[in-house]
């Protein structure tokens, strides 16, 4: 125990059964742990993280008395599920003397016997709830920060009493999604206080094979996605993005409250020849919790029969209330056939005026910024759908010489080498407003949608 306490790398090879292999990184970054009080580690992804995080914990709590550790991460998901299985994981390959010594808990991990004296916490990072890291002190006290470029700074703030305790240690963690915060701060103007380590994918043998070549064919080097999760690089904010990365993965399996009142809508944009892709996407109020669907080279009636197949397969309390249908190009087809079928559909043309004429060009222009006014609130989730936050950050807009706003077209990305944003078209038309309550005046939920449906046809015969 001794031995182990000053060296946590050899207590990963002895303290487990089997042949555990400590990666490069690992062995590095378990060593500064002893001999700094301040880590940060931003990395790519499957790196090991959350294993290295598991040794960590499980080292301080064995090797030291009395010991805490508290944790925190944006999301109970990142906790719970994530850091807590993994724990669970490695706490069942420890030799069975030392599994005697621990008991492992849905939020905690405790010494046996110790009490209060010795434990490790989970405790979620929330803005409206910021006292994660208060009220612990112990002679051994270890804060755990994991995604941390999506902790609010006040979280930071409020903890930064307890985290400045002599003899207490901070270690940070994550991918490096934005470019402002504590965890950034720790790698520019913090990197004096900081021991820091940057890990890309090529640094592990845990990452899948081919996983780096992946990311580069569909997003391309020097694309956001690429930095942050193959190099563990900070992404490129450009000022002329609609949409900034870090919105997106700090919404990523957000805890929010779901409002049954609402019925989800459906956004559908359809491809129009050759390598783009017609895509269906689904959201319920401030939540999107499957990745969009999507299908290549299809016809109007191939794609009609796949919405109304999709519609089939829905349960009746999750079908939407619209289908919300770009009707440029070839979309009005679609929209003919599925309202022939009886679905709720409504089409939708983005490049009529917007509401708000003094500020976007067009509607599409208002509803991408829509979009962004959405995910910039921090009430929302969404699922991980890598493909789909690629899209949503790589389009740009410009000033017009009136002093409007207008997103880049679809033309102008293509010229600069990104494929049509079709995905996040189909998620962007979901905002177009649309009919998302439950009516109790009316038995008949659709009752009237289709009444507005059948009003917004005049745009078939204009």
């Amino acid at each position: 125990m001794t031995s182990w306490a000053t060296n946590p790398a050899k207590f990963v090879t002895e303290a487990f059964r089997g042949d555990i292999k400590v990666e490069e990184w690992q062995a590095e970054a378990l060593q500064a742990i002893v001999d700094n009080d301040r880590i940060a580690v931003r990395s790519g992804h499957g790196v090991g993280k959350s294993a290295w995080l598991s040794w960590v914990i499980l080292w301080w709590l064995l090797t030291r008395y009395p010991a805490k550790v508290a944790c925190t991460a944006p999301t109970a998901h990142q906790l719970q599920d994530v850091l807590w299985g993994e724990i669970s994981k490695w706490y069942r390959q420890l030799d069975p003397v030392f599994q005697g010594w621990l008991e492992v808990k849905s939020e905690r991990v405790e010494l046996t016997g110790a009490g209060a004296e010795s434990f490790a916490v989970a405790r979620t990072a929330r803005k409206e709830n910021p006292e994660a890291f208060q009220g612990f002190h112990s002679d051994n006290m270890l804060f755990i920060v994991d995604e941390a470029s999506g902790v609010d700074d006040i979280i930071f703030e409020v903890g930064q009493g307890a985290m400045s305790t002599p003899g207490a240690k901070t270690l940070m963690v994550g991918n490096p999604t934005r470019t402002s915060g504590y965890f950034y701060d720790a790698f520019h103007k913090l990197r004096d206080r900081f021991w820091t380590k940057r890990v890309s994918c090529d640094d592990s043998t845990r990452v899948a094979p081919g996983y780096g070549e992946d990311m580069a064919k569909q997003y391309g080097i020097d694309s956001n996605s690429y930095r942050v999760r193959v190099l563990g690089e900070f992404p490129l904010d450009e000022d002329d993005a609609i949409i900034p990365l870090h919105l997106l993965e700090a919404a990523v399996e957000r805890d929010v409250h779901i409002n049954e009142n609402l019925m989800p809508v459906w956004g559908l944009d359809v491809a129009r020849f050759g390598s783009d892709r017609s895509a269906l996407c689904k959201r319920r109020g401030n939540i999107v919790s499957e990745p969009v669907k999507w299908w290549q080279g299809k016809d109007t009636m191939q794609t009609a029969g796949l919405v109304m197949d999709e519609w089939h397969s829905t349960p009746d309390d999750e079908k939407p209330s619209e289908i919300l249908v770009d009707v440029i190009g070839i979309g009005s087809g679609v929209v003919d056939r599925l309202y022939e079928l009886g679905l709720p559909v409504r089409g939708i043309n983005v490049a009529e005026a917007a509401s708000v004429k003094d500020r976007y060009m067009r509607l599409r222009d208002e509803l991408w910024f829509r979009v962004r006014d959405w995910l910039m609130a921090r009430e929302c989730s969404m699922v991980d759908d890598a493909a789909l936050i690629s899209e949503l950050t790589s389009i740009h807009y410009h000033i017009t010489s009136a002093g409007k706003v207008q997103a880049e077209s679809k033309d102008d990305m293509k010229k600069r080498g990104f494929q049509s944003p079709d995905l996040a078209d189909a998620f962007v038309l979901t905002f177009a407003g649309g009919l998302d309550r439950y009516y109790e005046e009316e038995p008949d939920r659709y009752a009237r949608s289709s009444r507005r449906n059948r009003q917004q046809r005049s745009w078939m015969t204009a």
